[in-house]
């Protein structure tokens, strides 16, 4: 398994004029719900959720992410977030982030269960979180607005068990 090319590192106050430039980029609209500034400070600063700034190997930001549920009693750990900047779309990097998120979740955080929803429309990274062991579990039919149109989209919700993502590293699928 190649190195990562990206780096997670904890959001500051100061990155957020840069995850909101991020957020609404029209390239991004259609596949996120943006949030308000406020909602991003209270992610970095609630115990419950980790808010990371995605660097690039020269140190440059790139794009950020969000989990939640990382007290949760529950041991399920949401991937609520995963948005990359124009200059690090395409490039695989949003793979490299999925794998070093798995490894947090389950190995720091404790995860029982690291899950996400994917808008029906976003194909592309439907078929990356499948690439990367996700399991589709259903659908929440019609359950978002789509932005500038008169409809809707569904959420597709998938996710990973520790057991599943323990047979992935011992078959040398995951970082270590």
């Amino acid at each position: 398994m190649p190195a990562p090319r990206v780096i997670l590192r904890p959001t500051m106050l100061s990155d957020l004029d840069f995850v909101v430039s991020v957020e609404q980029d029209a390239a991004n609209a259609p596949f996120i719900t943006a949030w308000e500034r406020t909602q991003h400070e209270g992610a970095i600063r609630f115990p419950d959720s980790r808010h990371f700034i995605i660097e690039g190997a020269e140190g440059a930001a790139l794009g950020f992410v969000i989990l939640q549920g990382c007290r949760s009693p529950h041991r399920s750990v949401e991937l609520k977030r995963i948005v990359l900047g124009p200059r690090g779309q395409g490039l695989g990097l949003g793979r490299d982030c999925v794998r070093q998120l798995k490894k947090l979740a389950f190995t720091q955080l404790g995860a029982h269960r690291f899950w996400l929803d994917v808008k029906a429309l976003n194909t592309r990274a439907q078929h990356l979180y499948q690439s990367e062991g996700f399991v589709e579990e259903g659908r929440l039919r019609e359950s978002v607005r789509v932005a500038g149109a008169d409809g809707y989209d569904s959420l597709i919700v998938m996710s990973m068990l520790d057991r599943e993502y323990q047979a992935r590293l011992a078959l040398g699928q995951e970082v270590t």
